[in-house]
């Protein structure tokens, strides 16, 4: 049975917390909370190992007081001992962005999962602090690279058909989610530590990589470069995609809280995979052809492109009970992406700098 799930804040009215540390602090979204954070007046300490985070993703905030980059391993037996604290918050990204990255560095991406979360989970019971993994959609989602989806919780008694395959082309970027999650929750149960989950379905915007396989980012690579925009079938397929701002908003709402059971963020499908090319080549002002394949669509990334069957996330919990909505229209947010991304200048070294004193101002 999942743990009860407790709340000490009123939703909507995050704690005071004086010093964060974000694992994959220089990814995508990792850099959006990092700037949150700062912005609200707590210290971060921002970890990466830079194997998928970008050094120009932090570089603007490197010169702010009460920020510091720690260039580590989380998995890495020294990280311990290097990540001194002590900390209020323990934001968990360490590991692979997209399931392509997991295809390139599969052995390392369930390092990350298993022994990386292990590492992040002791530095928060170390200091007492609230962590808070961030998961993928993926986790729950056991289909098949062409499949229906499929429940991820079969017994082994029922139809083995229908249960997820470890050993797929494009699991272990699922099976690594799937183990993070039963990591926190068992450490939970077991220690009674403060650790949820939360998990993420399809974000974009500034500083987002345009070579992650996804549709979006692959949409607006191919428009930037002049290549041809390719849509499976009619191009009637919903996306599902939140813009990183209302994201991070989700992200922090959960921290905030005592919650232990996963809680999904993300849109609902709105736009489909034509509506958003055909904004991408006019953003763009790309003249790159729009062509239309009689193919079958294939997975590139699981939830993070949308389910085939339009079901999105499921954020009842989250709006119900911390008040979270996205805010940013799909349209909108796409705008500032193009613009972001299209004039984004090229990776610079991040630099240490001190800690100042921070609070977290509601």
């Amino acid at each position: 049975m999942m743990p009860m799930t407790m709340f000490t804040t009123r939703p909507g009215r995050p704690p005071s917390w004086r010093r964060a540390l974000v694992t994959g602090g220089a990814g995508f979204l990792g850099s959006h909370l990092c700037t949150r954070l700062l912005d609200a007046g707590t210290e971060v300490d921002c970890l990466d190992d830079l194997t998928t985070g970008r050094p120009g993703n932090v570089e603007h905030l490197a010169a702010r007081p009460g920020f510091r980059f720690l260039h580590l391993d989380i998995t890495d037996p020294c990280a311990p001992d290097a990540v001194t604290g002590p900390y209020d918050l323990v934001l968990h990204l360490a590991g692979p962005g997209a399931p392509a990255d997991c295809r390139r560095r599969p052995l390392k991406s369930l390092d990350a999962a298993g022994l990386g979360t292990r590492t992040a989970l002791g530095l928060a019971d170390r200091d007492g602090a609230r962590f808070l993994l961030v998961s993928s959609a993926e986790a729950c989602d056991g289909r098949g690279d062409d499949g229906p989806p499929r429940s991820p919780w079969d017994d082994g008694h029922g139809d083995t058909a229908d249960a997820p395959d470890p050993i797929g082309p494009l699991h272990t970027y699922a099976e690594a989610a799937r183990f993070a999650e039963a990591l926190v929750t068992a450490h939970a149960g077991a220690r009674a530590s403060n650790a949820g989950i939360v998990r993420l379905y399809p974000s974009y915007g500034p500083r987002m990589r345009t070579d992650d396989g996804r549709t979006l980012s692959t949409l607006i690579h191919h428009a930037l470069a002049g290549a041809p925009l390719t849509v499976p079938g009619d191009g009637s397929r919903p996306l599902s995609v939140c813009y990183a701002d209302d994201t991070a908003e989700g992200i922090l709402l959960v921290a905030a809280s005592r919650s232990v059971r996963p809680v999904d963020i993300g849109a609902d499908p709105e736009p489909t995979v034509a509506e958003v090319a055909r904004a991408v080549l006019g953003l763009t002002g790309s003249h790159a052809p729009l062509e239309f394949t009689d193919a079958p669509e294939r997975r590139s990334g699981g939830p993070f492109d949308g389910r085939p069957d339009g079901r999105g996330p499921d954020t009842g919990f989250a709006r119900e009970l911390y008040g979270w909505v996205p805010k940013v229209s799909w349209r909108e947010g796409l705008a500032r992406t193009v613009t972001a991304v299209s004039g984004c200048p090229g990776p610079a070294p991040a630099t240490t700098a001190g800690h100042g004193t921070g609070r977290w101002l509601p």
